[in-house]
């Protein structure tokens, strides 16, 4: 009765619901703010080396540069937002970005000095984006977090293509000195509006054991944050789940050979990564909004198959309608990933949701660059369709073991729910042991009067007396 309230609960969960959270739209905005910051940088180094250098490929490696450190700050630094608060850890990493692009808006500047400032701007984003997304299951309970994720994720896709489709405009207008610039108010932006809307929350680490403990060395905590990942299926098997995007994103690595050999030049470079974006907004809109949770987790494991076997027709040799098709088709299957987000955020500890996050979204960024790179490498010597057969035929392969896994677990948990008469609760590693778990993030999200409640009872069971 209680489960069935909380399906039509969460049914009934829309965008406005979550935007009446005033942190929630803090949180936002200041993402919108730095991911359009970011690009922008990055378009504008971009175009400084190569008009300095004349050289693509040290405007490549300019942009590698510019992301490579993501996943070297996520398996590093993340730790930083399980330690200190994470409020804190946010409004500190966005002034040291702001004071770095700063320093690199600068004349004279070596290109050097801006290629290294770039690194470490990037680096500091790192446990940023840890913070944040630690932070969103303490703004956003039940159902309303899905939601949450949804709009994060389409904001990210969106932004990106604003910072680079603008951020050409805006650099050969205003020059690269401003453009720094801008990116610099941004950061700055972003500072303001998460130190005068999000509430400030004790330190995860401090606060879960009381004493302030911490970690013998830096080096154990990574280590003991990889082991906790690694060593629950509750964690893993979700992270396992996001990883397939370096196989369903494998034609970004490979898009300029393959809009040439259609016959299209920048314009269709353009459509084509349009194409898989579009489908991953109206996957994540009609997922989050229409199907109740229940239902997500089940389809979790055929949508992950899904958007990658869909890239095997590519073996036909498809037009350039065609190969639109399929890319929304797959961007479109990729909405499992909203499900992975929430149930892997959920299952950490909340004392070590950061660097669980982190060590996850590095792995994540690590292997998207590493399969582009081996896709770009192949594009050379093979057709790009082929490539892309190739990437959808491994991707498959790995998404239904990934799957079969999955299905196994749920499996196992549910008859060891049945056996102990306390459902998913059974598994030390599912959500249920940890403060934001499904169990209570559900009660939190019936009507949010659960306290009020409470309080009601306890008045009329005082009047009864």
């Amino acid at each position: 009765m209680a489960r069935g309230g909380v399906t039509e609960q969460a049914a009934r969960t829309s965008f406005r619901d979550v935007f009446a959270v005033g942190e929630f739209r803090a949180l936002w905005t200041a993402q919108l703010l730095s991911v359009v910051g970011d690009q922008l940088a990055r378009v504008a180094l971009t175009i400084l080396v190569y008009s300095r250098t004349r050289s693509a490929l040290l405007a490549a490696i300019t942009f590698v540069v510019s992301i490579v450190p993501t996943f070297i700050g996520g398996v590093t630094l993340a730790w930083l937002a399980d330690r200190y608060p994470r409020r804190r850890v946010m409004i500190v990493c966005d002034v040291v970005r702001c004071g770095l692009v700063l320093i690199m808006a600068l004349p004279r500047v070596p290109l050097a000095a801006l290629v290294a400032l770039l690194f470490v701007v990037t680096l500091a984003g790192a446990p940023f984006v840890s913070a944040r997304a630690a932070v969103f299951p303490d703004v956003l309970t039940g159902d309303k977090y899905v939601m949450g994720t949804a709009v994060t994720l389409t904001t990210y896709q969106f932004a990106q293509v604003l910072g680079f489709g603008v951020g050409g405009a805006v650099v050969g207008f205003f020059g690269v000195r401003t453009s720094l610039a801008v990116d610099a108010v941004t950061f700055a932006g972003s500072a303001l509006i998460l130190r005068a809307w999000v509430r400030p929350r004790p330190a995860p680490a401090s606060a879960a054991d009381g004493s302030g403990a911490r970690p013998v060395s830096r080096l154990a905590g990574i280590a003991a944050g990889a082991r906790l990942v690694f060593a629950r299926p509750a964690l893993c098997l979700p992270m396992l789940f996001g990883w397939l995007a370096a196989f369903y994103n494998a034609p970004e690595g490979v898009v300029t050979p393959l809009a040439a050999g259609l016959g299209g030049g920048a314009l269709a470079v353009g459509v084509i990564l349009a194409a898989n974006a579009l489908g991953e907004t109206a996957g994540a809109i009609v997922f989050s909004r229409f199907v109740v949770p229940a239902t997500r987790l089940r389809f979790m494991g055929p949508l992950a198959v899904g958007s990658c076997a869909v890239l095997l027709f590519f073996a036909l040799r498809p037009g350039l309608f065609a190969t639109l098709a399929i890319l929304a088709a797959s961007g479109l299957f990729a909405c499992f990933q909203l499900v992975a987000n929430a149930a892997f955020v959920t299952a950490a500890p909340q004392e070590q949701r950061s660097q669980a996050f982190g060590l996850a979204q590095g792995g994540m960024s690590l292997g998207q660059g590493a399969v582009m790179i081996a896709a770009g490498a192949a594009a050379q010597h093979v057709a790009p369709a082929r490539v892309i057969t190739v990437c959808g035929a491994v991707g498959t392969i790995l998404a239904l073991a990934i799957a079969l896994a999955w299905s196994r677990y749920r499996g196992s948990q549910a008859g060891g729910g049945r056996h102990a008469g306390q459902g998913r609760r059974a598994d030390p590693g599912s959500r249920g042991d940890q403060g934001n778990g499904a169990d209570q993030g559900n009660t939190a999200d019936q009507g949010g009067r659960t306290d009020q409640d409470r309080e009601e009872d306890r008045g009329r069971q005082a009047d009864v007396r």
